[in-house]
């Protein structure tokens, strides 16, 4: 009988407590605690089915379901952005941290400009949103994309969608992901940031995202691969890993398609053992940076109304796992990712015991576990 198994990442959605988290400057971060401490109205019954309440030491009546288990689990690696927190998750730690900076060095800059035919505006640490504000004007003015990073291991290439030309700046970021490679700096994701519109009706950036991660190093992506298990990588994770061990691939523009493809490929007949995983960023991208909590809280209660129906779909072989990446506490100074725990919830699986979890890493020897 063929196995089925899926990983599903909420993007950003941390539980406090990393220990390491001052050196961070993250000391006092708590993703889901302040949301549920801040809004009294959050309510996720089908993430507290699966043990989220106890986990989160949340004092409600739940009805636990059957095999499941919760557990909170700890990042080794440096770092706290989406790249090093997935690697990690599938069993690839990053024991050197990745490059960050305030801003790149102008000898890089000229030979990107030199190699890319433009200038750039910008070059500093920036929110995505604030950058253009800042700079979309000038950048409409003088055809010069900006660039930018943040706290993370990014280098992120915004340009308009029509005036630029979208084809353009996918290539130029793959360029910059060239150029630094050559260099030998390590920079996660090399980031295509499309955007429309003008300052009097206001700039907003598009679905049409790309990300150019590094390439990992060897992951259970691969070994699960080497076993004839087919490997799908649902929204970001196809550049997340780079392509690497990935079988197919399917881009969603937001959470709720994310949601609808793993309804599609989880309700298609089996050819084998499948594994999915699976990135849902809206939760990071909508809401954490932009330190909404009422948009998170609400986009949390979306993705548990869709788990209701989505759990009765997992049989009793299947193995279902829900975790995150790494935190990004919406309470929280600032605009980016914070250094946490994350939950790690657990269902189905044949009954198997998954043994203690305590780091990202354990997620990658269950899932191997699962498909033998």
């Amino acid at each position: 009988m063929a196995k089925r198994g899926i990983v599903i990442v909420l993007d950003s959605v941390g539980c406090g407590g990393a220990p390491d988290a001052a050196l961070y400057g993250d000391e006092g971060a708590d993703t889901l605690g302040h949301l549920f401490g801040g809004l009294p109205g959050l309510r996720l019954p089908s993430l507290d089915s699966l043990g989220l309440a106890r986990l989160m030491g949340r004092n409600i009546q739940a009805d636990i379901r059957g095999f499941s288990h919760a557990f909170r689990l700890t990042e080794c690696s440096s770092g706290k952005d989406t790249t090093t927190g997935h690697w990690e998750l599938m069993g690839c730690l990053t024991e050197e941290p990745l490059l960050t900076c305030g801003a790149f060095p102008d000898d890089f800059l000229e030979e990107l400009a030199a190699a890319g035919g433009t200038g750039f505006i910008g070059n500093k640490a920036a929110s995505g949103t604030v950058i253009l504000e800042e700079h979309g004007d000038e950048h409409l003015r003088t055809g010069k994309p900006i660039l930018y990073t943040s706290a993370d291991s990014v280098l992120q290439i915004a340009a308009h969608e029509e005036s630029f030309g979208l084809e353009r700046l996918l290539e130029l970021c793959l360029t910059a992901r060239r150029i630094l490679g050559e260099r030998g700096m390590r920079v996660g994701r090399v980031i295509a940031r499309p955007f429309l519109g003008d300052s009097a009706s206001g700039f907003r950036r598009t679905a049409n995202r790309h990300d150019y991660s590094l390439v990992p190093g060897e992951t259970a992506l691969d070994r699960l691969g080497s076993r004839g298990v087919k490997v799908i990588g649902v929204g970001k994770i196809s550049d997340i890993f780079a392509g690497r061990g990935i079988c197919e691939s399917h881009p969603t523009k937001d959470n709720r398609a994310g949601m609808d493809e793993i309804d599609r490929l989880w309700s298609a007949p089996a050819d084998g053992d499948c594994f999915v995983l699976a990135n849902l960023v809206d939760f990071d991208s909508l809401y954490g940076h932009r330190r909404d909590p009422s948009g998170y809280a609400k986009c949390l209660m979306e993705f548990d109304d869709w788990l209701g129906a989505f759990l009765g779909k997992i049989g009793a072989e299947d193995l279902l796992i829900i975790t995150a990446d790494h935190g990004n506490d919406p309470y929280h100074r600032g605009t980016d990712h914070t250094r946490e725990q994350v939950p790690c919830l657990l269902a189905g699986g044949g009954n198997f015991d998954p043994g203690n979890m305590y780091v990202f890493s354990d997620v990658a020897r269950v899932v191997e576990s699962h498909f033998g």
